[in-house]
């Protein structure tokens, strides 16, 4: 009981930290204007958020770090089978545990029934802090799994998991935010990081360009995986973010985006 305790202070420290931050520096320094109203896609936004922690919370009240410890305690995964250093363990646990997501993140963007849940995200006609934590329940529910499934695979420390789960949350919330960065220094922080101008690229209206910057942490794989571009053809400026069928006002409701799987055309996905 003290472990979770200790385990959700650290996450929500980490979250509302971070979230300060990348909120006053959009506020101070803003990337891009917004074309909807703040105050609406926030409720909105941060709604879906809170109801997505209360259901993972719900459905698996230990989450990624209660299988970790069952891991460890059964001695599964591959993590387990050879005797490492424990912080060499954890830097490999995080950048495998990355390697995966983007992968994952690349399966719901070629896979047609995954893309219908995976729309909700980009269905955001605006892209700041609050756009990184723009999931739908079910996609939530399903990436539990896949995680849980992948720490069962490898077996990572518990603490590894709970620094990439710290990490995932924290870049998420940066890589999303409306905020100026000197083309000099993101020239530099991108082959470290997915900096907000690497992964807006993802988010805008034209396929090719949705279809490109999976990374969410590490920039490493989109080059590697030849997936990556480094500017919109629009420019950071001119360029429309969003789903080209979703432009509509109402899409940024908390109803429609939940309903949003079951509507008629999915489209756009990574074919």
């Amino acid at each position: 009981m003290e472990n979770d305790n200790l385990e959700l202070i650290l996450r929500l420290s980490a979250f509302f930290g971070i979230f300060a931050i990348m909120a006053l520096w959009e506020l101070k320094s803003p990337r891009r204007p917004l074309r909807s109203a703040k105050r609406f896609r926030w409720f909105n936004n941060l709604g879906i958020t809170f109801f997505n922690t209360l259901l993972l919370r719900l459905l698996f009240p230990t989450a990624a770090i209660g299988v970790a410890l069952y891991a460890s305690q059964q001695q599964w995964g591959i993590f387990h089978q050879v005797n490492l250093p424990l912080w060499i363990e954890v830097i490999l646990a995080v950048i495998v545990l990355d390697l995966c997501i983007y992968l994952q993140h690349r399966l719901f963007h070629r896979v047609p029934m995954l893309w219908r849940l995976h729309m909700m995200h980009h269905s955001d006609v605006d892209l700041d802090v609050t756009s990184g934590a723009r999931f739908h329940p079910i996609e939530i529910v399903l990436s539990m799994l896949i995680k849980m499934a992948l720490i069962c695979l490898f077996g990572p420390a518990i603490i590894a998991v709970l620094i990439f789960e710290i990490i995932l949350n924290a870049v998420a919330m940066f890589n999303h935010s409306n905020v100026y960065i000197p083309v000099q220094v993101d020239r530099v922080l991108r082959r470290f990081i997915v900096t907000p101008d690497m992964h807006r690229v993802h988010h805008s209206i034209i396929n090719q360009e949705t279809n490109s910057n999976y990374g969410f942490n590490l920039p490493w794989w989109d080059r590697l995986f030849d997936t990556y571009r480094a500017q919109p053809a629009q420019g950071h400026d001119q360029m429309i973010i969003g789903l080209q069928q979703f432009q509509q006002p109402q899409a940024q409701s908390l109803k429609w985006m939940l309903r949003l799987p079951f509507k008629g055309r999915g489209g756009g996905y990574d074919q």
